[in-house]
């Protein structure tokens, strides 16, 4: 078991720092709504969007911010989710219905 756990931290750690020897240093991350809006403008330059944003973030940063903490916050409530169900099964119980009663 602890075997196995070593091989998937080794891998996530791959995983991660990959990308990161591969571009190198002065490598530009671009994200797929740029790479999205450069298609399109290289096959239609005319094209104007139908949608706008309802709020810009001030700077990239604070988008950054704003996208890994939607990404914490989704990861909690699956951990915790998953750890409630996984909870429950190992105690040998189901969740109650309050409703019922």
């Amino acid at each position: 078991m602890m075997k196995r756990n070593l091989w998937l931290l080794l891998a996530v750690i791959a995983l991660a720092v990959g990308p990161l020897v591969y571009h190198g240093k002065d490598a530009e991350f671009a994200g797929s709504d740029n790479q999205a809006e450069q298609a399109i403008t290289a096959l239609d330059p005319d094209y104007k969007p139908w949608a706008a944003p309802l709020w810009e973030p001030p700077s990239g940063e604070i988008e950054s911010l704003l996208f890994a903490l939607q990404a914490a916050i989704g990861a909690g409530l699956l951990g915790y989710y998953f750890g409630r169900r996984r909870g429950l099964a190992e105690a040998g119980g189901k969740p109650q219905d309050h409703a019922a009663h």
